[in-house]
């Protein structure tokens, strides 16, 4: 047996780096402390109809995949057209595309939206051949998966682009805003590429900041870290392979959408390390403000998901380390 002798315990008090956008250490240690089995319970301050959700981590995408399919079905059911305003494209739009072709649903009246896209140092926008960009995913993993004879014509799948960002906002509301918008917060707590402490999203009051629509910005250092990790990008921590500027929506497309959809549910490979455990219990339980621009759905109605991973109670596990 090992024989461990008795080690005193103390405190140490320090203020968060001045990188972390939100500072209010009261608020921090309040959301870090939510258990698993409080973080479904309602704020006061939630619109009666933003609702959290905890499921089972393997439903997160079955979710988003199938709202979106219902939605498409709908609108060749119906005739209807239907707006929506799309996060970085990944696999799961494969099983969108697949569920279209399996049931032979015409897509003509669709119209997608990316919400964002990555841009150079210069403000210019990844043309749509550059593999890590938004639209070249976007037409690999949803449009060509698509049977041709049922895609829907490619104009009307649209990005943020340097040239289109003055009016990308008005070509959303021109069809009436977006039907459904889905998305999931980055480590800063951004929604789409809309990061805290940008010059280009400062605003003077709250009310300000929401009416805020498209516009190309630098990236929060945060933002560029997280990017680092994914699977594009060599998830090895390559933050210089990631560009430092980007595209995207504002809080008014999001506002002005009929439909919210959020998905929390990022782990490191399948492992339960997250980086977006806590910023979740931010977004969805501390106050509405631009420096967690996710809380900006606490105010509206909207779905908010959370998986078990997602979920779990954050406390030290000591055996761990990196």
């Amino acid at each position: 047996m090992f024989k461990h002798e008795e080690v005193t315990v103390g405190t140490f008090q320090f203020q968060p780096s001045r990188f972390i956008p939100f500072r209010d250490q009261e608020v921090i240690e309040r959301v870090r402390n939510i258990k698993r089995e409080d973080i479904e319970k309602r704020e006061p301050h939630h619109h009666p109809e933003f609702k959290i959700r905890v499921v089972k981590d393997d439903m997160i995408s079955h979710i988003f995949v199938t709202d979106m399919f219902y939605r498409i079905m709908k609108s060749d059911q119906e005739d209807k057209p239907v707006v929506l305003i799309c996060p970085n494209p990944n696999h799961g739009y494969r099983l969108v595309a697949h569920l279209i072709n399996r049931f032979r649903v015409n897509c003509r009246n669709v119209h997608i939206f990316n919400m964002d896209e990555f841009a150079d140092d210069a403000g210019n926008t990844a043309p749509e051949s550059w593999p890590q960009g938004f639209m070249h995913a976007m037409k690999k993993y949803f449009y060509y998966e698509i049977d041709r004879e049922l895609r829907m014509p490619e104009e009307q799948i649209q990005g943020p682009t340097s040239t289109n960002i003055s009016y990308y906002g008005k070509m959303i509301s021109d069809l009436g805003g977006a039907d459904a918008c889905y998305s999931g917060p980055g480590w800063t707590g951004h929604i789409a590429f809309i990061d805290p402490d940008t010059d280009a999203f400062k605003a003077s009051s709250l009310e300000e900041w929401k009416a805020l629509g498209p516009r190309i910005l630098e990236l929060n250092p945060f933002t560029v870290a997280q990017n680092s990790l994914h699977g594009c990008f060599g998830f090895s921590g390559d933050m210089a392979a990631v560009p430092p500027y980007a595209a995207t929506i504002g809080p008014a497309q999001v506002i002005e959408a009929k439909y919210r959809m959020d998905t929390n549910a990022l782990t490191t490979c399948g492992t339960k390390v997250s980086w977006q455990r806590f910023t979740t219990r931010l977004a969805c339980h501390g106050p509405v403000t631009p420096q967690v621009p996710t809380s900006l759905l606490q105010s509206l109605p909207a779905d908010f998901y959370i998986s078990e991973a997602s979920a779990m109670t954050i406390e030290p596990d000591w055996d761990m380390g990196y």
